[in-house]
């Protein structure tokens, strides 16, 4: 029987994530299963990957083939090494405390990339948020000017249609004062006349 490590889909759509399991070669790809050896995320800025490594390794080691994916996942966690190393040791080309010790220097090595990554990602995730919020300020100080220079205007236009009504304002209040004198001009003459008329009958007498 053909043995393979492969992936099952579960999880909702355009959200799935992914078992890691053994199963028969000529099974359904979501299936039954021979041993379930993990899980793997996709949807994570780093993906996420949870193996029983020891399982995976043993499983290797027996002969089970895994597919491209998987595969990928496996160099990832330093599985396929530690298949190679160990094939050396079992040939005889190294012993097993040397293996161990290149292990050990590869997965230092990994962990410090993995670790480089992550930092990388949050790095540009930060600077990402940064200019977004710039530019948001600078919408907002442009909007914020166009608001207070309509304001501007509408206060000049105002102030330039109060302008005219304040000069006719006085021109109307020196009209009404120019009225009552000419009124009192007109009474004053009727009592020269009165004056006028006694000088005569005065003289008349005389």
């Amino acid at each position: 029987m053909a043995v393979k490590i492969r992936l099952a889909r579960r999880g909702r759509k355009k959200m799935a994530i992914y078992d890691v399991v053994v199963a028969d070669a000529r099974a359904p790809r979501d299936g039954r299963f021979i041993e379930k050896i993990g899980t793997y995320n996709p949807n994570t800025p780093v993906a996420a990957i949870d193996m029983d490594n020891e399982k995976a390794f043993q499983w290797l080691m027996n002969g089970a083939q895994p597919t491209d994916t998987v595969r990928a996942m496996l160099s990832y966690r330093g599985l396929l090494y530690k298949k190679h190393l160990q094939i050396g040791v079992i040939k005889g080309a190294m012993t097993q405390e040397e293996a161990d010790k290149k292990l050990e220097a590869w997965m230092k090595n990994k962990e410090a990339a993995i670790e480089g990554k992550e930092k990388s990602l949050a790095d540009k995730a930060a600077a990402e948020k940064k200019a977004r919020l710039e530019a948001e300020a600078k919408v907002n100080e442009a909007r914020a000017e166009a608001i207070k220079k309509r304001q501007d205007e509408a206060e000049a236009a105002a102030k330039a249609a109060e302008a005219p009504a304040e000069e006719e304002a006085p021109a109307e209040e020196a009209a009404s004062e120019e009225a009552p004198k000419a009124e009192e001009s007109t009474e004053e003459a009727p009592k020269a006349d009165a004056s006028e008329e006694k000088s005569e009958e005065e003289k008349k007498e005389d």
